[in-house]
């Protein structure tokens, strides 16, 4: 049965591997899922995975959201199914044959999730980027419409704010995830840093998504395991 620890997803933004070390033996049975992104795994490669693997039974999430042409990205998910991970990430970008590729070469053995608009992107950056007026004063429409070239491609689900979470399992259903980052604990409030759509826990658990991504409110914290703690406790409030 799932807790609301395992709802947790805990980001290890760091830039060495020894760090990253640190708050998995500190973080290991309080998060559900660890996630590795992009500067973590150019500096230490597969061996993290390796190394979060031995420290229990928290479950990997690769998050090197890849975006390339279909054959490469393909190529590129037949590799990391070897390497024993639940989720990885492909934006949705322009390509549904992109994410389609993205699927057969996951070959069943990790999910793919579809980045649809990252959670940092403001209504003006999508229209200064050339979108359409309305989908960029309605951002939940481009997200939507992106969620659907995922879905329909066979990824396991997409990345979204927690605002968008509950619009997502209304179109797709309850076993299409929602990962939500962009995550404040209550207590904060929602002031943002380089984050433009932020939610609460509650409010993006009560929205429909299935795993949250906590860095900041766990990582700064003067004691990031009972930090983590409390989120739980908030999840599983609602």
């Amino acid at each position: 049965m799932k807790q609301a620890k395992d709802a947790i997803v805990f980001p290890l933004d760091v830039p060495s591997a020894a760090e990253a070390e640190k708050y998995i033996q500190l973080l290991a049975g309080e998060v559900g899922m660890f996630k590795v992104g992009l500067e973590l795994f150019i500096q230490a490669g597969p061996d993290i995975i390796r190394f979060i693997r031995d420290a229990g039974d928290t479950r990997i999430f690769l998050d090197l959201k890849l975006h390339d042409i279909p054959a490469t990205v393909g190529r590129a998910m037949k590799r990391v199914a070897d390497l024993g991970v639940a989720f990885v990430t492909v934006h949705c970008g322009e390509s549904p044959k992109m994410l389609a590729a993205a699927v057969d070469g996951s070959g069943g053995k990790v999910g793919v999730l579809g980045v649809t608009v990252l959670t940092s992107v403001s209504s003006e950056e999508i229209y200064a980027a050339g979108f359409q007026r309305e989908l960029a004063e309605d951002m939940g429409r481009l997200v939507l419409k992106r969620a659907a070239m995922a879905h329909e491609a066979g990824c396991a689900g997409v990345i979204c704010s927690g605002r968008e979470a509950g619009v997502i399992k209304t179109a797709f259903g309850p076993d299409f995830l929602a990962v939500t980052p962009g995550i404040r604990p209550a207590r904060e409030g929602t002031s943002s840093d380089d984050q433009a759509r932020i939610t609460t826990p509650a409010q993006a658990v009560q929205n429909g998504a299935d795993y949250l991504v906590i860095g900041r409110p766990i990582r700064d914290a003067d004691d990031p395991r009972a930090a983590a703690r409390r989120i739980a406790e908030e999840i599983a409030a609602v």
